[in-house]
Formats: C-alpha cells, sequence, structure tokens
C-alpha cells in the first residue's frame, strides 16, 4: 500500500545546495516515487534560487503563521523541478532572501518560521501526509510542534515523524531568548524538552519529540551513542537506541554513471575500461599535470577541513610528493588549509593541481580520471564521495568511521575480496600505511583489475535505501497510530 510522505529539509537539489544533505533531499524523494508513493518535498524559498529553472507557482498567498504572541504572513509555491515530486517553497523574502543559506543572526527565527509554516500550511491543505521526515536541526521543531502547540489539532494530531541526522555536530543551539520567536512554550525549555546546557537545541528537540529516529549509515548511528562521537547527546541517544536506525544514503545513478557521463571525455564501463586513461589524460592536462598515464593520481572532492581529514593529509602531504605520484584536489574550506594546499601547489604544479572553489564539470573529471580518491575523515555519517568514486572504478582510501565503514572493504590481493583500503587509527601514519597499501596493489595488474571490477561492480543505488526509509516509515504511523 502506498504512503502519503511529505520530506522537509533546508537544502534540496536542484534548488539549493551547501552539502550532501541537499544530495540526499532531492534523491530519496524520486527514488520514493518510484516505488509508488506520494511522496512530496518541502523547504524554504532562498533568493539564490534560479525562478527559471525551478518554476514554481503561487498556491497560498498571505498564510499567516503563528510564533507565540505574534505571527507572520508567509507564501507558499509549487514546483514540479524534481520528476513526480511536487515540490513547496515557504516563501519569506523577509526571512530568505538572502545571499546565504545559514550562519545568519537570526537563524533560529528563520527556521523556527519554516517548521511551523509547513505545518500551518498542511493544517488548510487537502493533501495530508501520513508521515513527515523531518532532517537535520533546520527542521528539529516539526516534531515539537506537532506534538505541543498541534497536539490536540484533528488534522495534524495523528501525522507521524521521521527525524534523520545527517550530522550531529551541527544542531542549532541559540540562545533561550529565542523562545518567544519561535513560538515555543517555556515549559519545553527543560531537560526533557529543547533545553541544552541553558541554550535551546533545535536537534535535540527532534530527537525527543519525532517518534523515530534514523542517522545515514548503521555505523554511524553506533558511534553517535559513544562520548568520543556524541556531541554532548549520547545520553538522550542512548535512551533512545531502540527507536534508532541507520540508513544508508544512496548515489544518484543518473548523474553518476562513468557510461553515460556528460562531464567527462571519455565514457567507460567495466568492461570497457579504455575511456578511463582517456579521463585522467584529460584530467592531467586540465590541472596541467604532468601528462604521464603511468603515474599514480590521487584525487580529493572534499570540504577543505579539520573533519575531513586535512589535518592528518597535511602531515601525510610532504613525503606523499616526494613519491613519483600526483594529486588532483578541488574544494572550499577552512583559511589555514588554502594556504597550506595553494602552497604544496605552487611549489610543485606538476605534482599537485588546486581548485578552490566547486566546480561540478571538475569533480565529476576527478572522479572518473583519478587512480585512488582520498576520504581520510575524522568522523563521516555517510559520506557520498567514496561511493560515487567506486562507481568510476577510482579506489578509496578511507578511515575505518561511519558510513565509510560500512561501504569500504579492504582488498585482499590473496583473496581477491574487497573494494578499496581503510585504516582505524586516525593519524597521519595510519592515512600513509593505506596510502601504501594501495600503491603496492596498483604495481600488480591482476591485482589491480581485480580491484577495479570489484568496485564498480559494488550498488549503492537509492532503491535498497528508499525500501529501507519506507520500513521506517510505515514502523513510525504504527506507533502514532498505536
Amino acid at each position: 500500500m502506498s504512503l502519503r510522505i511529505l520530506l522537509c529539509a533546508s537544502e534540496v537539489v536542484p534548488f539549493a545546495k551547501t552539502g550532501g544533505l541537499a544530495d540526499v533531499a532531492g534523491a530519496l524523494p524520486k527514488a520514493l516515487a518510484a516505488l509508488g508513493h506520494d511522496v512530496r518535498v518541502a523547504l524554504p524559498k532562498y533568493a539564490s534560487m534560479d525562478a527559471q529553472s525551478i518554476k514554481s507557482e503561487r498556491l497560498v498567498s498571505a498564510l499567516t503563521v503563528p510564533l507565540g504572541a505574534t505571527s507572520a504572513k508567509v507564501n507558499v509555491e509549487v514546483s514540479e523541478a524534481i520528476p513526480g515530486v511536487k515540490t513547496y517553497l515557504i516563501d519569506s523574502p523577509q526571512h530568505f532572501g538572502r545571499k546565504a543559506l545559514y550562519g545568519e543572526p537570526d537563524d533560529a527565527q528563520r527556521f523556527g518560521l519554516f517548521c511551523r509554516a509547513v505545518l500551518e500550511f498542511l493544517r488548510q491543505s487537502d493533501w495530508q501526509p501520513e508521515v513527515i521526515h523531518a532532517n537535520d536541526w533546520q527542521t528539529g521543531l516539526i516534531p515539537v510542534y506537532l506534538k505541543s502547540a498541534y497536539r490536540n489539532d484533528p488534522r495534524l494530531a495523528g501525522v507521524a515523524t521521521l527525524y534523520t541526522i545527517h550530522n550531529l555536530a551541527y544542531q542549532g543551539v541559540f540562545g533561550p531568548e529565542t523562545l518567544p520567536a519561535i513560538g515555543i512554550d517555556r515549559s519545553l525549555f527543560t531537560v526533557n524538552g529543547v533545553e541544552f546546557y541553558g541554550q535551546v537545541n533545535f536537534m535535540k528537540g527532534g530527537l525527543i519529540f519525532a517518534d523515530l529516529l534514523s542517522t545515514v549509515s548503521a555505523a554511524y548511528s553506533r558511534e553517535i551513542q559513544t562520548t568520543e562521537y556524541g556531541e554532548r547527546l549520547e545520553g538522550l541517544l542512548t535512551t533512545r537506541r531502540a527507536d534508532l536506525f541507520g540508513v544508508l544514503n544512496g548515489v544518484d545513478y543518473e548523474e553518476w554513471d562513468p557510461a553515460t557521463d556528460a562531464l567527462i571525455p571519455a565514457n567507460y564501463e567495466a568492461d570497457r575500461l579504455e575511456g578511463k586513461a582517456a579521463d585522467k589524460a584529460g584530467l592531467q592536462q586540465r590541472l596541467r599535470l604532468a601528462e604521464r598515464p603511468e603515474v599514480p593520481l590521487f584525487g580529493l572532492v572534499s570540504r577543505l577541513a579539520g573533519q575531513k581529514g586535512l589535518d592528518i593529509l597535511s602531515e601525510v602531504l610532504p613525503h606523499l610528493l616526494e613519491l613519483e605520484v600526483q594529486l588532483a584536489v578541488l574544494g572550499l574550506g577552512e583559511q589555514q588549509y588554502h594556504d597550506l594546499l595553494s602552497d604544496f601547489a605552487a611549489k610543485q604544479p606538476s605534482k599537485m593541481g588546486l581548485v578552490l572553489g566547486f566546480d561540478n564539470a571538475l569533480a565529476h573529471q576527478i572522479y572518473a580520471g583519478s587512480d585512488f580518491f582520498l576520504m581520510p575523515s575524522r568522523y563521516e555519517p555517510c559520506g557520498l564521495g567514496q561511493m560515487i568514486s567506486l562507481r568510476y572504478g577510482t579506489i578509496p582510501i578511507v578511515r575505518h568511521t561511519g558510513g565509510l565503514a560500512d561501504t569500504i572493504a579492504d582488498f585482499g590481493t590473496r583473496t581477491g575480496e574487497g573494494n578499496g583500503f581503510s585504516f582505524q587509527q586516525y593519524s597521519a601514519v595510519g592515512l600513509f600505511g593505506a596510502i601504501a597499501r594501495a600503491l603496492m596493489t596498483m604495481k600488480v595488474p591482476a591485482a589491480w583489475q581485480r580491484l577495479i571490477q570489484n568496485a564498480m561492480a559494488c550498488d549503492f543505488s537509492w532503491g535498497r535505501s528508499a525500501e529501507a526509509y519506507v520500513g521506517l516509515y510505515r514502523r513510525a504511523i504504527e506507533r502514532r497510530r498505536s
């Protein structure tokens, strides 16, 4: 039996994106719709959206959104930019008519308004979801409002909620003075509510009030119940461990497929790899690296931050670049890593190509043209880069954590099994050891070819993950009804 599902997120491809949440929130609804479910999406309408590509139309004008003692007026627009999925855009220029998606001083009011506006729109809509799938801190108040302000509402009281943590490190923590502005009653500012060390915590609200919880990999769901990864919420997560599930993200193979990718110089498949050599030559040419097909080429497409392993990679780079290797880096992040990587690239331009920023075409070319893909993350809730690189026969070298641990198995030259290389200890020594094993394997042609075939045979498409989410939606609905 098909379900009525509303997925709420602060960013969704193709409307707005700063990170992996947008990819998930754009791809999952398509996969759910393909399974026959009536799935819809809600997100804010940002000024940065391309009006021509999203082609939205006004659905509701001047919707009143109560926020404590005050109220706001918003419009609701609808778009079909995701094929087969209606997307509702909460339009409030005062709150979202800015260049940046996040990082504004009034983020609490902005996303509090978004959460409440979604529910007010549903109260007046002919369409009602059976379950709302809320994602990350920006939607954390949806379960809170449902079980407080709307607990007796005949249209909303029975709606179930699944709350997904994409990254526990970002929780949406604000001062207690924001309570009146977001319409949260003071009675909820307790240890069993949204209070968090004297502050208001949006994510904690979602974790307490949602019917079920999930994270984006099974390993991460276990890790966040520990002091090391729990970000001071491990106690709460442990008490809800029976309601906490890990569902691995998928990859949109319509976009990421070397056989059809229009952004790479040559297409290829697992049984026809000639094009990969041409892609390597094209990448070397674009980044002005020495055009040497025999030299191992490492790719890195990442946010340039300590969490992504840039600290230990910085220690490894001087030794790595002493070898006969090349490095292609694309990303943006912390200034210290911009400076450090720029210095290395300037000193060894034939060995290291660096682009600071985001270039979608170049990202595709790095996945296709590299031999290895680096993801030495300190922690990684899921990660998409390692799964994309597998599809392109580019071998991941990862830290054994979170979704990286769930997707990458060490290759054994004797067994011929495995799809990449990983290291346990978060250190430069651990990372360099994994790189050394990878380079040794590349020198054995039969083992190297087997490894590439293993990598490209992996299936991390959205179908399996979407079915797992449907199972959680049904469980949340049953819990809400009981």
